[in-house]
């Protein structure tokens, strides 16, 4: 209408189809994160669900991971704008539990995508979902419940909001408005920190071991 293309907007009194839905909020307990990760084989799928638990990223940021974007000698992944949701570069320093699955997958030589065939990215998340499903045994949950679940037991380890999501790369709350404008930090240091907690914590509920790190408490 702006344009002069139309005279009226055709969609006009049509429902929100968001209306009834509920947003998701499943979190994964520590059971359920032992029997996933546990149900991971050693390929492609399942290096990527540990590294989704390692980062808390998106599937399609972990999925269509190339080499380019690691640095294994500083443990720096770095995403661009160009591959994440929001369109701002994702910097994580990786704990050394992902450095070593990192450095467990073949590289192939001509090829930048870590993950995949065929000459692109990883695909196949449904066929391998269903799988991996099958041998976790699990009530039913979605790949981007691993990125609340990560954020979630965070937030119980102590760490604080603005770090959580600097680690998911979310520009909300802390970073929102006005504050996003004049704060730009990085928190490198403090996301380091987040995620080897959270890696240890992880680790601990994998093998069902005390964890050698003491959570994070808030200063006074």
């Amino acid at each position: 209408m702006r344009e002069g293309l139309c005279e009226a907007n055709p969609v006009i009194g049509t429902n929100d189809p968001r209306t009834g839905r509920r947003s998701r909020d499943r979190v994964l307990d520590a059971a359920e994160i032992r029997s996933i990760w546990n149900a991971c084989r050693d390929d492609d799928f399942g290096r990527i669900i540990k590294l989704l638990f390692l980062t808390g990223c998106r599937r399609e940021e972990i999925g269509g991971l190339k080499w380019s974007e690691i640095n294994m000698e500083t443990g720096k992944l770095t995403i661009p704008g160009s591959r994440t949701k929001n369109h701002r570069e994702l910097a994580l320093t990786l704990p050394p539990l992902a450095l070593e699955i990192v450095g467990s997958i073949p590289r192939r030589e001509g090829r930048d995508w870590v993950f995949g065939y065929s000459g692109r990215a990883f695909s196949a998340w449904s066929y391998c979902k269903i799988a991996l499903d099958a041998r976790a045994g699990i009530a039913p949950w979605r790949l981007h419940d691993i990125r609340r679940s990560v954020a979630t037991h965070m937030a119980e380890l102590g760490v604080q909001p603005h770090i959580i999501e600097a680690v998911i790369n979310h520009v909300s709350g802390h970073k929102a408005g006005v504050a996003g404008i004049y704060n730009r930090a990085s928190y490198e240091r403090e996301i380091r920190s987040a995620l080897a907690l959270w890696a240890d914590h992880l680790q601990a509920i994998i093998t069902g071991e005390p964890q050698k790190v003491v959570a994070l408490r808030p200063t006074a």
